[in-house]
Order: C-alpha cells, then structure tokens, then sequence
C-alpha cells in the first residue's frame, strides 16, 4: 500500500485472489469500492478482510489498510456473514407472525441448513407458518431495510435489546470485558450477533425456510454452489442425536454460556462436570449393548479430527469387555501405502486423507483371516521413513472377539468392501456443540473441534497456533470430501461434545492464540477464537474431570492409552 495524497493505492482482491492495484480517497465507505467487483447479483460481497480484521462494508477505507479482500459466500467468513443475516431475519419475521415476546433459539446445523425453533406468544405453529416467515423475510430484503451498527454502553444496549425476549443475551453481556458492546437495528428489531453482518437485508439473494421436525430449517447456498440451494434430504438421526443432547443440557441448566458461567462462579460445576460424563459413559456402553446384540465383529469409527475417536475407541473397548467379549483394535494409518506412492496436490503435499492413501488390499484380505482366525502380521506405519513396518504385532483373534477399526474413511463401503455388510457396524462421532452463546449466536461445531485441535497439537506436537490455524483449512477440504459424505451410513451418531469444555480448554488455548502476530493472515481467526473465549469464566479446578474423559485427550492426563 502507498500513500498518495489524500488518494490510498491499495491491492484489490476478491475470496483471495489478486484483481488489481487501485486507487482510492481515504474514507471511502468499503461498500462504494464493492460495488466496483460486485459484479455477480447472485453472489455478493458481504464483507472485507484488511489485513488486521474482518470488516463491515460501512467501514471507510483507511490509511493503514493493507489491502482489501473482498468476500462472498464463496469464502468460510462471508459463508457465516450471510448465515448471520437470514438469522437476524428469521428472528424479527417470527416475531412479527408470532408476536415480540415469542422466543426463537437458533439450536445447530442441519440437513445443511441451519435448525431454529420458536417458543411463540400468540398463535401456534403450523405447516404453512415457513411460508409466512419467508414471505416476510422477503418483504425485508425486497426493501433493502439497513443493518445498522452501534457501540453502546452496556446499559444502554441492555435497553435497546430489552424490544425482543432472549434472556441469556442479556445475562452474556453481564460478562464483557469491554464497558460497550456493538449491536445492530434492522427496523423496529435491536439485536446483537457475534460477528459481521452485511450493509443491508438487499445483499441476502437465494434463501428458503421450511418446516422440519418442531421446527424451522434455515435454508442457503453451499459455499461450493453458491447459487443455489443444496437438495433437501432430512437427517433424522443426526436431529435426534441433538434433540437428545439439547433435553440433557437442559436438565443440567446449562444451555447457554451464561449459565454455564453461572455454575462456575457458585462451585456448583462438579455437578455439570459429573452428569456430562455419566451422559457419555451411558451412550458408549449402550452402543456395546447394541453391538453384543447385533452379534457384528467388525466395529467401524469415523469423524472429523479432534473428534475424540481415539478415546471413544478405548471406552468402548471397555464397555464391550463388559459383556466377555475381547477387542483387537485397528488404526487404518497403518495401512497408508508407502508414502512415495501417495499422490500429491497442487501444492506439494501428501494427499495422505484420501482413500487411495490407503493399501485397501491388504486392509481387506487381514480383516477377512482374522475373522476366520488365520494369524495375522498387522503393519505398523512409520511416518518417519514413510514405510509400513511388519513383525511388530503378530495377531490372532479367537471367534468370540471384535475389531475396532478407527479412521477417517470408516464409514466408507470401499475400505472395506471385501467385507460382508452383516458383519459391520459403523459409527459417526463428532461433538456436536450445542451450547449457545445466546439464543440467536450457536458455537459452531467445526469452532468447537478447532479449539480441541490448537491445544492438542501445542501439548502434544509443539505446534503454535499459526502451525495449526495455516493447516485447517486443508483438514476442513479433506472432512467435506472424505467425512460428512457418508455420516449417514452409521449405525449409531455419538456426540462426544462436553457442555463444560471450552471453560476448560480456554487457559489452554488463549496463550496459544496470543501468539499469533498481526502480521500473519490467521491473526483474524486467533482474534476470532479469542473474542469467543474471552465469554467463558475459566473453571478453577479440574480434578473433577475424570481421568477417562475424552476431553483428557487433548489437555492430557488420560489413563486410557499412553500419550
């Protein structure tokens, strides 16, 4: 960037890629320069990366601005800008046909959308009440209504906010650290979100609403197809999984951050702590209970990374003993063909995430003499020559025996299609995340699992946080290609999300994020994560967390293998 004059020359990018160097006067509104590459209706920019934070289209340009990169939904950032949008409509609509003090939660993802469901004050829910919701929707975005942005003492916005009813909103704010707090005006509507919102309702395109279950289903473009909506296919069991958590979090009343705040201060978390685990230990020994029925040897484990597979695995394992029946277990790393072989992206590295990283060959004929009690010499993968390794762990498995399988590809049918399906048993896990921020701002799952990863790697590997944040976006590409694809070929979901993890994971994880220095290109999503945590009263005390937790997979100090 040069300064010319009261004229800025700039470096003009869009979703990443380089357009131009342009100049421009200082203190031009970002939405005015926009408009110069907005040049698709369908798939508009939302918002602005400067270098040093995401920012909103009414921001003026600035002297310090480095460049300006330009978003649409095409890019994660612009994605959830758009998501936010539709939610803040979602919420004024159904206030509008149910009445003010209707409450609407935003609860989590869904069959590619976004599940909310309304507690209304007037009327009663109907088939036809979507239509009405997007219709009003609709008229909003018709008259291009603004998002208007204001910095108001806490006070004061309590007042402001006082218009709609979210009870943990207004307790949230009771835990900034700052005196102000941002909030937004679309019409008669106050609200807050945590994050970026668009200039206005017009920059909202193709979007529906449609009645699922007992509630509502946000529906928007996919960031890879961003004009037009994904085909609708109905989750029931991933709905259900949630259902079962959400009805369990609110038995421990703790739903929302602020709650969970609550249990800290008062040192009544043990009990949080407590029920969280017991809830888990129930669902792992009654998927062994299904498996002991079902009489299926083989076990298959997959998700997306820092999932807590390998943990699951071993309580699993301990579950299935439970009922005298012994457990090999498998990781399909081992099977990785020898790492000149592996194919490589554009970029250079190791495709090792692929299926065809895998020797599937050999994965099927060992499963299959092991089923039929032949002796088996199982590899063992060494990354540091690249190469599987034999004679290490020679095996044999007496009829009465399981095999757990853990891996990416485990639900899968290639990997192990020299297998016959009646002997499989497949499970998804992945956690799940349904605590709020508040009513209308959820904690993205994919968030959740990142915070694990960053703690995880520092501990374990000695990543930094830059080392971690530079290396998601690949991790994400390879969970959408090889992960999500076939989380609907489980037997059983488990969601291995613990409601009291982030109070935990936050003195971890934030000198980690602190590190990141402005200048790196992940400082927007360390300051991000970091704006997320500052929510959460760390907990004081973490004896309470048993040594077999899955959470001790990434903090340490677990008993269930060696670390």
């Amino acid at each position: 960037m040069e300064r010319v004059g009261n004229r800025i020359s700039i470096d003009i990018k869009k979703n990443g890629a380089y357009i131009e160097s342009r100049e421009f006067e200082e203190g031009t509104p970002l939405f005015k320069i926009a408009e110069l590459y907005d040049n698709d209706k369908e798939c508009r920019i939302l918002i602005a990366n400067n270098g040093r934070k995401i920012q909103e289209l009414h921001k003026p340009l600035s002297a310090q601005d480095k460049f300006l990169d330009f978003y649409t939904l095409e890019n994660y950032e612009g994605y959830r800008t758009l998501e936010r949008a539709l939610v803040y409509l979602f919420v004024r609509a159904a206030c509008e046909l149910f009445g003010m003090e209707s409450y609407i939660k935003v609860e989590h993802s869904l069959d590619k959308g976004l599940y909310c469901e309304v507690d209304p004050y007037i009327g009663r829910i109907e088939d036809s009440s979507a239509g009405k919701i997007k219709e009003k929707m609709d008229k909003i975005v018709a008259a291009d209504e603004p998002f208007e942005k204001f910095e108001l003492p806490i006070e004061e916005a309590k007042k402001a906010l006082g218009t709609q009813y979210d009870p943990p909103k207004m307790e949230l704010l009771n835990y900034r650290t700052k005196s102000t707090v941002n909030i937004y005006r679309c019409g008669w509507l106050w609200d807050y979100f945590y994050g970026a919102l668009p200039v206005s309702a017009g920059y909202v395109s193709k979007f529906d609403v449609k009645r699922v279950e007992n509630g509502f289903l946000i529906r928007m473009p996919l960031m890879e197809e961003p004009k037009q909506l994904p085909e609708f296919k109905h989750d029931r069991m991933l709905y259900e999984i949630f259902k079962e958590t959400h009805h369990w979090m609110d038995l421990i009343q703790v739903p929302y951050v602020a709650q969970l705040n609550k249990t800290i201060e008062r040192g009544t978390y043990r009990r949080v702590i407590q029920v969280s685990e017991a809830l888990h230990e129930k669902k792992i020994a009654q998927i062994a209970d299904s498996i002991q029925s079902t009489k299926k040897r083989i076990v298959l484990i997959a998700g997306p990374s820092s999932s807590g597979k390998t943990s699951f695995a071993q309580r699993l394992s301990v579950q299935l003993n439970v009922h005298g029946i012994k457990v090999v277990t498998l990781s399909t790393d081992d099977y990785f063909i020898d790492r000149e072989f592996v194919e490589k992206d554009e970029n250079g590295k190791y495709k090792f995430e692929d299926l065809e990283a895998v020797d599937i060959k050999l994965f099927n004929e060992q499963l299959n003499m092991l089923l039929n009690g032949e002796e088996v010499d199982i590899p063992v993968y060494d990354f540091i020559s690249g190469k599987k390794v034999f004679g290490k762990r020679i095996t044999k498995m007496k009829p009465n025996e399981t095999i757990i399988i853990e891996g990416i590809h485990g639900l899968n049918e290639k990997l192990t299609e020299g297998i016959r399906a009646k002997d499989k048993f497949k499970i998804y896990i992945s956690p799940l995340t349904s605590l709020g921020v508040d009513a209308h701002n959820r904690i993205p799952t994919s968030d959740a699992r990142l915070f694990r990863r960053l703690v995880r790697d520092h501990r374990t590997r000695g990543k930094s946080a830059l080392d971690t944040l530079s290396s998601w976006a690949d991790v994400r590409a390879g969970e959408e290609k090889n992960i999500f694809p076939y989380q609907e070929e489980a037997d059983v979901m488990f969601n291995s999300a613990l409601p009291y993890e982030l109070a935990v994971l936050k003195k971890y994880a934030k000198p980690v994020l602190e590190e990141v220095s402005e200048d790196a290109p992940e400082y927007i999503t360390a300051q991000k994560l970091l704006k997320l945590l500052s929510y959460f009263v760390e907990l004081p005390d973490e004896s309470a967390i048993l040594n077999n937790s899955l959470l001790k997979e990434f903090i340490g100090g677990t008993c269930l293998f060696e670390e």
